[in-house]
């Protein structure tokens, strides 16, 4: 079986993250989409939302793609590979940033072990998005509608209004 890992913090996943994950669901057997959880960052001020509620959002997100599964991890990616038996991580690039950032840990984790490391381009019309710059947008009340699933919509609305009512 060829597995891979679509590794990251997706807080929170994007239409983005989800053209990879449908695309790496059709290459390979199993597409394991691995949640980065810390359980002392659970409650930190850098997440919008928690691990728990992270899995959640998007076990619902890839549900179309009987292959894709979805799982926590703490540590090094290459660890849970091992763990899991995963023959490669799959990593979005939007643009040059990302390659150059992506090719220094793809170099690392081959260092660290044998699993390879395949890019795959982001679709041209979702080049921009990133969870961070979604968060951004979102907390000045413009309108993210569009690049995130509904679901996930809802969720980012309400929490960045409790955020702000409690701020």
């Amino acid at each position: 079986m060829r597995r891979a890992v679509c590794p990251g913090s997706f807080d929170p996943v994007t239409n983005g993250h989800l053209d990879i994950f449908g695309r790496a669901a059709a290459l390979f057997d199993e597409v394991v989409v691995a949640v980065g959880v810390n359980k002392s960052k659970s409650t930190s001020s850098s997440r919008l939302f928690t691990s728990d509620e992270r899995l959640e959002m998007i076990g619902a997100a890839v549900s179309p793609w009987p292959n894709v599964k979805v799982q926590g991890f703490t540590g090094l990616v290459t660890d849970f590979c091992r763990e899991i038996e995963a023959q490669a991580i799959v990593k979005g690039l939007r643009g040059s940033g990302d390659y150059d950032y992506e090719l220094q840990m793809a170099q690392m984790n081959a260092h660290l072990t044998d699993v390879e490391t395949v890019f795959l381009m982001t679709d041209p019309s979702m080049s921009f998005v990133s969870s961070s710059l979604v968060k951004e947008v979102a907390s000045f009340g413009g309108d993210v509608s569009g690049l995130v699933p509904p679901a996930v919509f809802e969720r980012l609305t309400v929490r960045l209004a409790e955020r702000q009512q409690g701020a």
